[in-house]
């Protein structure tokens, strides 16, 4: 890794680096986040069995998710501004070692000799610092020019479907085989493999010479990671609160649905929880070559505009057939456009939005972004699950249609910017 350790030990800046320098950074990078994901979902994989193990009901496991939801929703922004203002390498080792302590605590939990359920849900807290995703889309924006950004970061979607499809295989099978303890054990290594590497091959900042040399002078005042009228400010700069609107309001109904997947999957799909997994593994798959080749090819050819009201629009027909399906058959059948859509509306706003703020502000906006999901997950089992018991899956469907046609003539009334990237 030596065009990596270049920018570290030399004090290159990245507007100097090598091209080969930057390619390494960036697939490093890739691996990196590789890393996190699939230890992430080999925890997902392990929690509902600890939980029920440790004698935690539904609602209980409901106020443990929803702790994870809100620690995660709370942190992103602050993370991201720690990332613009200490750097690539200090963001990623913090993202790391705040999952070593998750997983540890995870694993202690389900040693008998411990008290479990204050464990279980002090690993919880540790959530609010790991944001490896975000870190890693921070570098791969600072390093990529702006034309071939859509699709670099399009290729982080190649990283998450291993990270689904491994990370669940790895967690189930590593269950039953040798034990709980043993993925949190072995998620535990991999996460300080992934501090280790980002500590000695990540360059200190991503960020170019004209960004640094509006660094505070040496003795003067720091900014304060935790400003939150600093971060709230980025949300005011123009065209971005029309982006994020149209980010959030997209993503809901889907967020909504996916939130309920494992009641609907049981219910009204009638999967054994093997199948469930099976299909959640062909959702990860189906995502990884969407987002990490479809959406890259996409991007050459066409614009941001015209992929973001493509996705909207996708969203709607897929809506409307969501409404109207009854077997987990035609639920697959829609899953290749469900799919598109949301890779697509989330990899061009993310573009966008990076974009419309200054070079020194993409961790803090990508912060931003990043706590989209925490939102959904922590507003989603509340506000879906009365959907659900109201009306039936249906109405998933018919909420997807209304709120993307919406947004479809606000992009088709006013058009999104088109902006060339800022100087580096």
């Amino acid at each position: 890794m030596q065009g990596a350790r270049a920018p570290r030990d030399q004090g290159q800046s990245p507007g100097r680096m090598s091209a080969l320098g930057r390619s390494s950074v960036i697939l490093l990078t890739y691996v990196l986040a590789a890393i996190e994901l699939t230890c992430l979902f080999m925890q997902f994989s392990v929690v509902p069995y600890l939980s029920r193990k440790l004698g935690l009901d539904s609602i209980a496991f409901g106020y443990l998710q929803t702790t994870f939801g809100v620690l995660q929703l709370l942190g992103g922004p602050v993370f991201g501004r720690f990332a613009d203002q200490r750097g690539a390498r200090a963001a990623l080792t913090l993202s790391f070692l705040a999952a070593l302590a998750l997983y540890l605590l995870l694993a202690a939990a389900s040693s008998p000799a411990l008290p479990g359920v204050y464990l279980l849900f002090a690993s919880r807290l540790p959530g609010a610092l790991m944001h490896t995703l975000p870190a890693a889309q921070m570098v791969i924006t600072d390093l990529s020019a702006p034309e071939e950004r859509p699709a670099a970061l399009g290729r982080l979607g190649l990283c998450f479907g291993v990270g689904v499809i491994l990370g669940s295989l790895l967690g189930g099978t590593l269950v039953s085989a040798y034990g709980i303890q043993c993925p949190a054990i072995l998620a535990a290594l991999a996460t300080l493999l992934g501090a280790v590497l980002s500590f000695t091959c990540i360059p200190a900042s991503t960020k170019g010479a004209k960004t640094d040399a509006q660094a505070p002078l040496p003795g003067g005042p720091r900014a304060s990671v935790f400003d939150l009228k600093a971060i709230a400010s980025l949300l005011r700069l123009p065209d971005v609160p029309r982006i994020f609107l149209v980010k959030v309001a997209s993503n809901f109904p889907t967020g909504l649905f996916m939130v309920m997947f494992s009641i609907i999957s049981m219910d009204f799909f009638q999967l054994e929880a093997a199948q469930a997994g099976y299909l959640m593994s062909f959702f990860g798959l189906l995502q990884m070559v969407t987002q990490g080749l479809v959406i890259g090819q996409l991007s050459s050819h066409f614009s941001e505009e015209a992929l973001l009201r493509a996705s909207v629009l996708v969203f709607i027909v897929v809506g409307l057939a969501m409404a109207w399906m009854s077997s987990v058959f035609h639920f697959c059948l829609l899953v290749p456009g469900l799919v598109f859509s949301l890779c697509a509306l989330n990899v061009v706003t993310d573009s966008m939005l990076t974009k419309a703020v200054s070079s020194s502000d993409t961790g803090t906006m990508l912060g931003l972004c990043a706590s989209v999901q925490p939102l959904l997950r922590t507003l989603g089992p509340t506000v879906g699950g009365l959907l659900y018991r109201s009306f039936g899956v249906p109405v998933f469907g018919h909420v997807q249609v209304a709120i993307n046609t919406l947004v479809l003539l606000v992009l088709w009334r006013k058009p999104m910017p088109q902006r060339k990237d800022k100087v580096r």
